[in-house]
């Protein structure tokens, strides 16, 4: 028997059991498995381990998508971390190359993927407060956010949460430097059926701007000297 002779279910099971890019290579061998490619049901779940994969076409986004991941583990992510007016120019072109990828791929969930149920991001240094305000908006379902070292969200975003989280079962924000202790409360006064997780966040060092870092060496000079 013919592979293209298998009903669609059989194809759609074998289908789930490939990587993205094998899916892509398969349905570009007839129109047939194609259209098995293209089956929304086969896209409930998603998992990205760089934000260069996020560009790739080998993957279809839309209302089927219900589980989200973006994990990356990467010396390049220590990089991302460090505060944009610390970086050498040399870190700020690598950072050029993908700064915006996540926050647009975000954006696109948004406006695609309405039934989204958990996200879970990793090592994603770009993404701000705002996309997980718009995210929490458009995604009225969301059950599980966890994010893990995204330094660039504050307590904006568990503002939102706190806003539109009225789904949320459970939130984790570990090694989020920016992240304090009272927005940490407030969820919990909030919303305290979250299971809210936050590991080392809030006893972080918080970035801070030129300007305070400068009155903050002064201080640590004097004491020094005394």
């Amino acid at each position: 028997m013919h592979i293209t002779q298998l009903n669609r279910e059989c194809l759609l099971h074998l289908f789930s059991f490939l990587d993205k890019s094998s899916r892509k290579s398969l349905g570009q061998t007839c129109q047939r498995l194609l259209e098995v490619f293209q089956d929304p049901s086969l896209w409930s779940l998603l998992s990205f381990h760089s934000p260069v994969e996020l560009k790739k076409d080998n993957f279809l986004l839309g209302a089927a998508l219900k589980y989200l991941s973006i994990c990356w583990h990467s010396s390049r992510v220590k990089v991302c971390n460090i505060e944009d007016w610390m970086k050498s120019s040399f870190q700020k072109d690598i950072c050029s190359k993908h700064e915006n990828t996540v926050n647009e791929f975000l954006l696109q969930v948004c406006n695609r993927c309405p039934n989204l149920l958990s996200l879970t991001l990793s090592g994603c240094g770009h993404v701000t407060d705002y996309y997980f305000m718009l995210l929490l908006k458009c995604c009225p379902n969301l059950k599980i956010l966890k994010l893990e070292n995204c330094v660039r969200i504050t307590d904006q975003t568990l503002e939102a949460v706190t806003l539109y989280g009225g789904s949320l079962h459970t939130l984790h924000v570990d090694f989020c430097r920016n992240i304090t202790q009272a927005g940490l409360e407030k969820v919990r006064k909030k919303h305290p059926s979250i299971m809210l997780k936050a590991e080392k966040s809030a006893s972080m060092i918080p970035d801070c701007k030129p300007e305070e870092k400068l009155v903050l060496e002064r201080m640590r000079r004097k004491l020094v000297q005394q």
